[in-house]
């Protein structure tokens, strides 16, 4: 299932990052089945090859959008997904993150990697000053990542975003390029 054919661009000790590609879609959509149960009620990744094709389609056609599929470099295996949306070019040079753990991969650690690593390539070849994650206050996975990679909690949004059939409470996190250590691993 792995797909092993694009560089990463970048890579820590156990995972790289790269651009989602029109051909991850039977491996990405495998693996989003298999993680209905994680996923839920957060998350609502494509399951099917068409919803995969207009997903990555935005993520791949729209500059103002990055894609990022988390890969093991030990076997190429998909481990998840982040996502910067909303991207914001001139003063703001901003972006709001999303992201998601396969089933497979979560619990184990790949995902701060990646998320590390996606955060450093957006401060640095996207050249972004300020990256936000928005989450629902019970998404206590996300809160955790979301601190453990140095983001900081700015605020409450009542109502925020539209998901799984209503209007949706989240923190709001973020993370600015003077937070991130210059040299050395995070």
């Amino acid at each position: 299932m792995p797909h092993h054919t694009s560089r990463h661009l970048a890579e820590g000790p156990r995972v790289g990052v790269r651009p989602f590609t029109y051909e991850d879609g039977a491996e990405f959509t495998a693996r989003a089945r298999e993680s209905k149960d994680l996923h839920r009620p957060w998350l609502f990744p494509p399951t099917t090859t068409q919803a995969y094709t207009a997903y990555a389609g935005r993520l791949i056609e729209d500059r103002c959008k990055a894609g990022f599929l988390v890969c093991e470099k030990s076997d190429g295996a998909i481990g998840g997904f982040i996502n910067i949306n909303n991207i914001v070019d001139g003063g703001f040079q901003s972006g709001a993150l999303g992201y998601g753990a396969f089933a497979h991969a979560a619990g184990r650690g790949l995902m701060r990697e990646g998320l590390d690593l996606v955060v450093r390539y957006a401060f640095g070849p996207m050249r972004l000053h300020r990256l936000e994650i928005n989450v629902q206050p019970g998404n206590a996975a996300s809160i955790a990542l979301a601190r453990r990679c140095g983001f900081r909690l700015e605020g409450f949004s009542p109502k925020m975003l539209f998901v799984d059939g209503a209007w949706r409470d989240h923190q709001r996190w973020a993370i600015t390029t003077e937070m991130v250590p210059r040299q050395g691993p995070r």
